[in-house]
């Protein structure tokens, strides 16, 4: 054999190559808190104790045999007499009928107001932007008194004129607790909607009234499906945090059967009777009406957010 043909071709080396062994090892990134298994492990701890076990009792609860009902069968039967029975449907429907308007109308104006706060300059800009979280600090039982100061029929600042020169009532009705639950679910629409809306330049509706859009293709084609997934959280939160409302809904409806009664007061009225079962039920009752009604908004939130992207 020539020799020649033994030689690498030119600009190849000879150079042994190390092993495998013998190379660097890349260094994993450090990360502040501890690893994936012990993160893990806490969060499915704190979840069980704070969420799960509480749920997992009230579910027992409504299948424990007591002293007053010591069959199973009797115990369920009980509990779908009470949840059932016309008292607590009319509360299902104003509870959650209700919320869901608040829902909606917390929608609307707090687009507006997180779009004013973010898109515009103005003075006293800050102290508005720090009033929008006062129902979050401010205890629901003093939000219902305010509002009965306000609107009450008689001596309310707003309630009393109204009542005298259109007949309106508002407190102690079903628009008392509209009111009242607009006011508690208003924040959770503007603080979700402010980061996206400081995300979206300006400089898109200038490019969409450059193409020719008008305002209202602008804000249906370009500002409505870049905001439409944190809208829909914003509303979903107000919406439950309104159906499990008690504080401040308890002063201004004055809790009168199938009228105004909304299904967490029903509650409380069962454990004063200490029909402990009864309450249970009502409560699984919102627990799984809740649950669907969160997993439907949670679908209509993907297929929003996914038809977002694809524009």
């Amino acid at each position: 054999m020539n020799a020649a043909s033994t030689l690498p071709p030119k600009g190849y080396s000879l150079a042994p190559v190390e092993p495998a062994s013998a190379q660097p090892r890349i260094k994993r990134r450090k990360h502040i808190l501890p690893g994936f298994h012990l993160t893990l492990g806490y969060t499915l701890i704190y979840l069980s104790a704070i969420v799960l076990l509480p749920l997992l009792a009230l579910l027992l609860k409504t299948v424990t045999p007591t002293a007053d009902y010591p069959d199973i069968k009797q115990v369920v039967g009980h509990v779908f007499e009470v949840a059932t029975d016309a008292r607590s449907l009319d509360s299902y429907k104003l509870s959650f009928g209700i919320s869901f308007a608040a829902a909606l109308l917390n929608g609307v104006f707090g687009f507006i107001a997180a779009w004013t706060l973010i898109r515009y300059q103005f003075p006293g800009k800050k102290l508005i932007d720090a009033l929008v979280d006062l129902p979050f600090a401010m205890p629901t039982s003093v939000a219902g008194l305010a509002l009965c100061q306000i609107f009450s029929t008689h001596g309310g600042y707003l309630g009393g004129p109204l009542h005298d020169w259109f007949g309106w009532r508002i407190a102690y009705t079903s628009w008392g607790i509209l009111i009242a639950l607009t006011f508690i679910g208003f924040p959770f629409v503007v603080r979700t909607l402010q980061p996206v809306l400081s995300e979206l330049p300006a400089e898109v509706e200038e490019a969409a009234a450059c193409l020719g859009a008008n305002r209202w293709q602008t804000f249906r084609r370009v500002i409505f499906p870049a905001v439409s997934p944190a809208l829909l959280t914003g509303v979903m939160l107000a919406f439950g945090r309104g159906v499990g409302e008690y504080g401040s809904v308890v002063f201004i409806s004055s809790m009168i059967p199938y009228l105004t009664e909304i299904t967490p007061q029903l509650i409380i009225i069962k454990l004063e009777e200490n029909d402990y079962i009864g309450a249970a039920g009502l409560g699984l009752v919102m627990l799984i009406m809740s649950f669907i009604i969160v997993v439907t908004v949670n679908t209509i939130q993907y297929f929003a957010s996914r038809r977002g992207r694809n524009i």
